[in-house]
């Protein structure tokens, strides 16, 4: 019996980013690039899933598909104007909605799949079925607003997610812990004024949106003081991150007391992604998942999530997901990261993580 479900499907990454070089639109003097266009492409995900495959790690899960998202499912999070717009743009050929979120013939049918996957990995943890799940979803979702996609983020899956268990019955309290290195701005917005959704985002400062992510927006109404925003300094690494999680993120989820822990998961604070300016590394993402887990156990019997959000180096991604994934499986395969010493050895001077320590402590003083 496994433990730990894997749900992923080939045409997720047949998702297709448009006549995009890295971020920006080509044309005037942005030439295309040789090869690939979006910095969101498939080519992460697709080396995640081929290195578990190359070690063994996919025999250790129990690997499987699920059916899109609903047209209802969507339509709890999103307008039902916006839905019927992104299908028939789909339909035509496809295009671009909102910012820096193209899509292609298909796309609709494809992103619905995306949120089905998480809908799914949330559903089997809540139901019981299985101690932890990972949702290998893309198109990614944290950053889609309910009527305006953005940030490579079309359709916001964790919300969806999270609305289709609350309409079948399966959870009351969600807590969404988003690591991604960018503000978690569209399940923040989604969720702002409620108080039955913990948000959580630690992220790099003013990185994605600039204007969103700040210490000082708790939520609004009902749900003021269920949301938490760690913005870190560009350049916080290893240690920096554990702490946050330790005495910000770990004390945010035990005042709140969530059915189920779900675990924004991008790789994109990593030493070497292109879109960040962090210090993260393989260990750093298996140590904050090993704190999550403990903090499951303790607050609502493991239950914990993952839905897989950004990343975009391509050689790096998969020894990060690789090691979140032995750790949620409890997997005795291993895939050395062979960048860790390296990494580890170009972390912030102890002068450097004074200072990160001395603004995690500036937060906890706001917020509890």
């Amino acid at each position: 019996m496994h433990e730990t479900a894997f749900f992923w499907d080939e045409r997720c990454f047949w998702h297709a980013g448009g006549t995009y070089s890295f971020t920006m639109p080509v044309g005037g003097l942005v030439q295309p690039q040789a090869a690939g266009g979006l910095a969101e492409s498939p080519e992460t995900k697709r080396r995640l899933k081929n290195l578990m495959d190359v070690t063994g790690l996919t025999r250790d899960l129990d690997a499987q598909g699920a059916e899109p998202a609903s047209w209802t499912d969507l339509a709890r999070v999103h307008p039902e104007a916006f839905l019927r717009r992104f299908k028939a743009l789909s339909d035509a050929g496809g295009g671009e909605i909102g910012e820096q979120a193209p899509f292609s013939r298909g796309g609709f049918e494809i992103a619905s799949l995306s949120a089905g996957l998480a809908k799914q990995a949330v559903a089997a943890v809540l139901d019981g079925d299985y101690r932890n799940a990972y949702a290998l979803s893309r198109p990614p979702g944290h950053h889609a607003l309910p009527d305006f996609p953005n940030g490579f983020c079309i359709l916001a899956n964790i919300a969806i997610a999270i609305e289709a268990a609350i309409a079948s019955g399966r959870g009351r309290r969600f807590a969404v812990v988003d690591w991604d290195v960018h503000h978690g701005n569209g399940t923040e917005a989604i969720f702002y004024d409620r108080d039955d959704v913990l948000t959580i985002s630690v992220h790099q400062d003013r990185n994605y949106p600039e204007d969103t992510g700040f210490v000082e927006d708790r939520g609004s109404g009902a749900g003021h003081g269920c949301n938490l925003n760690i913005p870190l300094p560009p350049g916080a690494g290893h240690e920096a991150y554990l702490e946050a999680m330790e005495r910000l993120v770990v004390p945010a989820l035990t005042g709140f007391g969530p059915d189920i822990v779900i675990v924004a998961c991008g790789y994109d604070a990593s030493a070497i992604d292109p879109l960040s300016r962090m210090m993260c590394t393989a260990e750093t993402f298996r140590l904050m998942t090993r704190q999550l887990m403990r903090a499951a156990d303790t607050l609502c019997d493991g239950r914990l999530a993952m839905v897989h959000e950004g990343g975009y180096s391509e050689l790096y991604v998969p020894f990060c997901g690789h090691a979140v994934l032995e750790e949620l499986s409890g997997s005795a395969v291993r895939a050395p990261d062979p960048q860790g010493e390296v990494f580890m050895a170009r972390q912030p001077c102890a002068r450097v993580r004074a200072l990160h320590s001395e603004m995690i402590t500036e937060i906890r003083q706001q917020v509890f």
